[in-house]
């Protein structure tokens, strides 16, 4: 975990090696975090298994405790939640500034407490990302916000349910309208709702609890609440980013890797595009994919889309990918304009990419890597130069490396066990 006054860690990677082996995949951070938040909906115990060991689930459990809740750890990775008297405000502000998924207690405590305080939240640097989303779709259940000097103040004398148009397919505000609706009893429906891998499960979890939901996968979701939810017990999904990611590190730095826990169902426009693009793929059941080394692959474009698309989250993986594939690739993500800094990391290895805008840039390739001193700026970006330095000749190294363990558990020690040579050391800065 990192705490304040922690040593800056780096990763040192000896590159060119192919990898041999297999890997297994967690549980899903993107599924863990605001399955967590929902345990504040009822005062009764709840029991979350196949927990990932990553920062941003370690500190969501924080703010869960610094809330009132009561957190017992029954194994290495199931928990025990019991939020019998919560308080509506964070008073540790650090772990709001350090998460943006700590945003997703404000539904929780709207339904339960009728308020929520919390500073503006943080996370990775991909752009600008305001709340607005959030924001308007609480004032659409009829809850005042205020917002004075990076604090946001919520009240309602009770969510009462109703007709919710998000500004946008937001993952997090539709999985807090979720949860602010969660024990109102009149029926609230959500247009343009997310429907990710994670918001279903998200809805699985508050069906236990005692939640009517249908709709969830899809773009319209209706939520009939209770206003005495039940504990329940859960397994988190496992994380189909995080296949996304080793399916994709595996194929640009080649070798021969079993990727295991593996979502299938979740990733089949991944897999379709890896193999038009003459990727060796092979899907061995719902739940194991092989992928062996390939030679001549070739790209055209990758754009990255809501769920069922392409996730945002995979597309510094494919620009990776395309560095190594023939002829020139345009990678359009039109979600976030800080998405593409990782290219410029790209570029100081000797990769051929030019930036167009802030959404889109041509790479060409293929084009032999060479190590440098690289910087992460966020979370999936920093996958990806891990992906680059396993792939370049000679030695890179990569700061700022606390990003990738907020969403990556023990990163270097399970890409070892696949042949990888990458180590943590303490920086000297």
């Amino acid at each position: 975990m990192l705490y304040d006054g922690f040593m800056p860690e780096k990763f040192v990677i000896n590159g060119g090696n192919p990898l041999k082996g297999e890997i297994e995949v967690r549980g899903s951070k993107n599924a863990a975090t605001p399955i967590l938040a929902a345990t504040l909906l009822t005062d009764q115990p709840c029991i979350i298994d196949n927990i990932p060991l990553v920062e941003d689930v370690f500190r969501m459990i924080e703010i869960l405790e610094d809330l009132g809740a009561d957190v017992e750890w029954l194994d290495k990775r199931k928990i025990r939640v019991q939020a019998k008297k919560i308080a509506s405000n964070i008073k540790n502000k650090s772990l709001v500034t350090k998460m943006r998924s700590s945003v997703l207690i404000i539904g929780p405590l709207l339904a339960r407490l009728g308020m929520a305080e919390i500073n503006k939240p943080g996370g990775c640097i991909i752009g600008v990302r305001p709340i607005d989303v959030h924001l308007n779709a609480f004032r659409d259940l009829g809850v005042i916000v205020d917002y004075i000097d990076d604090f946001y103040s919520l009240k309602t004398d009770g969510i009462k349910g109703g007709h919710i148009v998000l500004d946008e397919f937001s993952v997090t505000a539709t999985e807090n309208v979720m949860m602010a609706a969660a024990l109102c009893s009149n029926k609230t429906i959500i247009d343009l709702a997310a429907c990710e891998p994670h918001v279903q499960d998200l809805a699985v979890f508050l069906k236990k609890m005692g939640v009517r939901i249908k709709g969830e996968g899809t773009h319209t979701i209706e939520i009939i609440g209770n206003k005495e939810l039940k504990g329940a017990r859960h397994k988190i999904q496992y994380d189909y980013i995080e296949a996304g990611t080793y399916i994709l590190m595996a194929s640009t730095v080649g070798g021969c890797v079993t990727v295991k826990n593996t979502p299938v169902g979740s990733l089949q426009l991944v897999l379709k595009n890896l193999k038009s693009f003459g990727a060796n793929v092979e899907i061995i059941d719902n739940e194991t994919v092989l992928v062996k080394e390939s030679s001549n692959m070739r790209m055209d474009s990758i754009q990255a889309l809501p769920y069922p698309g392409i996730p945002t989250d995979l597309q510094s993986m494919f620009g990776v990918l395309a560095t190594q594939t023939i002829n020139a690739t345009l990678i359009h993500d039109p979600l976030y304009e800080g998405r593409l800094k990782y290219l410029e990391e790209l570029n100081k290895m000797g990769a051929k990419i030019i930036v167009c805008d802030p959404h889109r840039a041509i790479i060409s390739g293929p084009t032999q890597l060479y190590g440098a001193d690289l910087r992460t700026f966020d979370l999936r970006g920093g996958a990806a130069l891990i992906s680059a330095g396993l792939t370049a000749k000679g030695t890179t190294t990569i700061y700022n490396m606390e990003q990738i363990d907020r969403g990556y558990e023990k990163i270097e020690e399970r890409l070892q066990g696949i042949g990888a040579q990458i180590k943590r050391i303490i920086s000297e800065s």
